[in-house]
Formats: structure tokens, C-alpha cells, sequence
């Protein structure tokens, strides 16, 4: 079959899932393809610029899913309804690559395209909402920051989680706000909820700036 720039990507992003950004490399991607590793350059010239592509592919599929989502939202929806569109859709979309959260969390550095464009679309979002120009940076790229680590958690490797009944019945007698704040709510309403929490942080410095 033929080489092609999407093909390689497919395959570097399969032997990133498996062998991390340490382990990748344009000669294990070359043995996936079945090609020689020379002839992969004509497409993509370096492991950097693979991984630029890798992490503009992983951005652009968040982007085009937060347009969709933005685009599906009702017409009383707010500023904090777009927010909550964008950072949800950009968490499912790197949950379904697995190292998804790193590729990611890299793309800025590698002057990603997609990822630059989900950075614009937030600053545009908070701007149209009236937050003062010098919290527009911060605001976008703490909201950015907050989901690319809770991705991360969940993309990582879980340790071994302790058996002994006695031990679990000492950890819940010691920490016991801990233990049951753990508990409360699943994995995708505690993310919402955190977004609703920044959005709220954020909200008063909008009204501070309307004042």
C-alpha cells in the first residue's frame, strides 16, 4: 500500500499509545508500516514534525467536535455553556487516543494549528463575554491546563490499589471527608463540575469588569 502523511500518522500514533513519546521512533514506525524507514521522510521529515502532526491531528478532531457541540447548543445557551462544550468535547476526544493527554499537552510547544485554534476559539468565547483583556491568556489556558491533567490522571497507569480490609477501614476512619469526596460523583459529572467551578471563578472577574 501506499505511503502516505495520513498513514504514517496513523501508525505513529499507534506506537506512541504503545511505547510512549520515549519510545517512538521513525524506524518502529517504518517496521508498522512495513516500509523502510528512509522512505517515510519524503512524507514526514522528522520525529518532531511527526509528532507536530500527530498532536494537529488530536486538536482538530476536539475542535471539529466542539463546533458541532457548540453548534447543537440552544439559543438561551451562555458563555459558560460554550466553555463547558469546548472542554468537554476536548476531553472526549483525547480519552479516545490513548496518550491522547501528552500528545496534547505537547502541542502547544510544536506550534500546533488545531491546537492554537482551540486556544483562539476560548479566547474569543471569554472575550465575547465581557472578561477584561488581561485575564483573556490566563483564563484560556488554565481552563486548557485543568483538562489536559485530568486527562492525564485518567490515561495513566493505576497503582495497586490496597486490599486488606483493615487497612481500607483505616484509611476510611482517618480520611473520611477524603474517602467519601472520592466516591461522590463518576468521572464525567465530577469533570463537569470542576469546569462550572472555573467558569464561576472566571464569572466574577467578568461582573468585577462590568462594574
Amino acid at each position: 500500500m501506499k505511503l502516505t502523511a495520513d498513514r504514517i500518522i496513523d501508525a505513529g500514533m499507534a506506537v506512541f499509545a504503545e511505547s510512549g513519546y520515549h519510545g517512538l521512533s521513525m524506524r518502529q514506525v517504518a517496521e508498522r508500516l512495513g516500509a523502510h524507514a528512509g522512505s517515510l521522510y519524503y512524507h514526514v521529515p522528522s520525529k518532531s514534525a511527526l509528532l507536530q502532526l500527530m498532536a494537529d491531528r488530536v486538536s482538530r478532531q476536539a475542535y471539529d467536535a466542539g463546533s458541532a457541540a457548540l453548534a447543537a447548543l440552544p439559543g438561551q445557551a451562555d458563555w459558560r455553556d460554550e466553555i463547558e462544550a469546548q472542554a468537554v468535547t476536548l476531553r472526549q476526544t483525547l480519552l479516545r487516543h490513548a496518550g491522547g493527554a501528552i500528545m496534547f499537552a505537547d502541542s502547544p510547544k510544536v506550534l500546533s494549528a488545531g491546537a492554537l485554534s482551540l486556544m483562539e476559539r476560548l479566547l474569543r468565547t471569554f472575550g465575547a463575554a465581557g472578561l477584561p483583556d488581561a485575564h483573556l491568556i490566563v483564563a484560556a489556558d488554565t481552563l486548557l491546563s485543568h483538562v489536559t491533567g485530568y486527562v492525564l490522571q485518567e490515561q495513566s497507569e493505576s497503582p495497586a490499589v490496597p486490599t486488606d480490609p483493615q487497612h481500607i477501614a483505616d484509611l476510611h476512619e482517618r480520611f473520611p471527608k477524603t474517602v467519601s469526596a472520592a466516591t461522590a460523583y463518576d468521572q464525567d459529572e465530577k469533570f463537569v463540575r470542576s469546569v462550572r467551578l472555573l467558569c464561576a471563578g472566571i464569572g466574577t472577574l467578568i461582573e468585577a469588569g462590568r462594574s
